[in-house]
């Protein structure tokens, strides 16, 4: 079989949206590279530009083959006399890729940016204590051996996308924007990472209280959240024409349901920040806004606007207490809240899209599947992984490295050479 042949119309509209998808990726390394301290911005960055590279590269070498595209080949095992779709297995470095007629370089497209955007999330939980080097080796792991089966269980064509059919649950798993296959996986790859480094220097005082470590540009932060915006109405929109089959019409719906999400996410996030501190909190209030967002992602498409503001109220309220609970209770240092905005964002997504999508009534057992696959699979394949990195060779930096800053102990200058940045001593 080969990938479906889209109307010309909805492949010019989605080649559009999928060309928007960057704008994501910038959004959360500026907020990324904000929440951190000055000392360790413009590694932050740098950093983000290298997982994209890597990202990418390694999409191109192997990811697309494992990923697959809808009615791709692939490797398939039989149990319980039912085919059980688990890999791709396309040709490498994208030699099966051409500019014929049919969809593949969309999907490919879609796939490579989606992967990029993925694989920059972990960067906001290892902030101010990840080496560069390591870095890079944690991102090609997780683009092949985590997100590339992942997604062909989603996008490709795989066991999770055919649930539907051989076991009649709704329209399969339901993930058109990458709640789970971007934002989920990218979240507990995070998650994975903070475990591992532990927390910064500083961050928790001797009888186990955290310190606060305020944000160093609030603007970074907020021009971030509008990037993201720009960058997540591409992703939904065409993860909506391209999986859901949506046609024009149908998706001019997913940018409503979008923004209402992320404005209700970050309207939620102000009012309880304000009754329970007195102030509304912007960092907060920005984390609020993406995991709106990432909420938003599972199936713009089949959700009402009335829905969406409920996926909002509840994604926003869901990052002020699970940033809490985290550093209270189980001592993860996240620094962006990237654990609390993405994993526990887009899982939640995921299950309300089996409440909210007008897709059946067994719809919410195919995302309860799903959301067990990704804490099953990707969480223990990501934490091996970087356990196996972390053995071979430290991934944080040394303890003066973090004193003096990661901008001058790997780059050997620092973000704002006319300014005094603060520094440990």
């Amino acid at each position: 079989m080969k990938p479906p042949v889209l109307p010309d119309n909805v492949a010019a509209l989605a080649f559009v949206c999928v060309l928007l998808m960057p704008c994501a990726v910038a959004g959360l390394a500026l907020l990324a590279a904000g929440l951190a301290r000055s000392r360790n911005v413009a590694h932050s960055l740098l950093s983000a530009l290298c997982a994209v590279g890597v990202a990418g590269v390694v999409y191109f070498a192997v990811g697309a083959a494992w990923q697959g595209t809808p009615g791709g080949r692939e490797a398939v095992l039989w149990a319980g006399g039912r085919p059980w779709g688990w890999i791709g297995s396309g040709r490498l470095l994208l030699l099966g890729v051409s500019g014929d007629v049919s969809s593949a370089p969309l999907f490919t497209m879609f796939g490579l940016f989606a992967v990029c955007l993925a694989a920059i999330i972990p960067l906001g939980a290892a902030a101010e204590r990840w080496r560069l080097g390591a870095c890079c080796a944690s991102t090609a792991g997780f683009a092949a051996l985590v997100y590339a089966p992942f997604a062909h269980w989603t996008w490709g064509g795989g066991w999770l996308a055919q649930l539907g059919a051989t076991f009649h649950l709704g329209g399969g798993f339901l993930d058109t924007g990458g709640a789970g296959t971007v934002q989920a996986a990218g979240g507990l790859a995070a998650l994975a990472l903070a475990w591992i480094l532990g927390p910064r220097r500083g961050k928790f005082h001797p009888d186990g209280t955290p310190a606060a470590v305020p944000a160093h540009n609030a603007a970074f932060v907020l021009a971030g959240c509008f990037l993201a915006w720009l960058g997540y109405l591409g992703l939904n929109c065409a993860g909506a024409l391209l999986f859901a089959r949506c046609d024009v019409r149908g998706a001019a719906i997913v940018p409503l349901n979008v923004t209402l999400s992320a404005g209700a996410a970050l309207l939620a996030a102000a009012a309880v920040t304000r009754l329970r501190y007195r102030v509304v909190d912007a960092s907060l209030c920005a984390n609020a806004w993406v995991a709106g967002l990432a909420a938003a992602s599972a199936a713009s498409s089949a959700v009402t606007p009335a829905g969406s503001v409920i996926v909002g109220l509840v994604a926003g309220t869901l990052v002020i207490f699970s940033v809490e609970w985290l550093e209270l209770r189980l001592k993860i240092d996240d620094p962006a809240g990237a654990v609390s905005v993405h994993a526990i964002g887009g899982l939640w997504g995921l299950l309300a899209a089996g409440v909210l999508a007008n897709t059946g009534p067994e719809q919410w057992l195919a995302q309860v599947v799903g959301i067990a696959a990704l804490l099953g699979f990707v969480l223990p394949a990501a934490y091996g992984f970087n356990w196996l990195l972390d053995r071979r060779r430290s991934q944080r930096v040394p303890p003066d490295a973090e004193r003096r800053g990661l901008d001058l102990h790997e780059l050997g200058a620092g973000a704002y050479p006319d300014f005094m940045t603060h520094e440990e001593f």
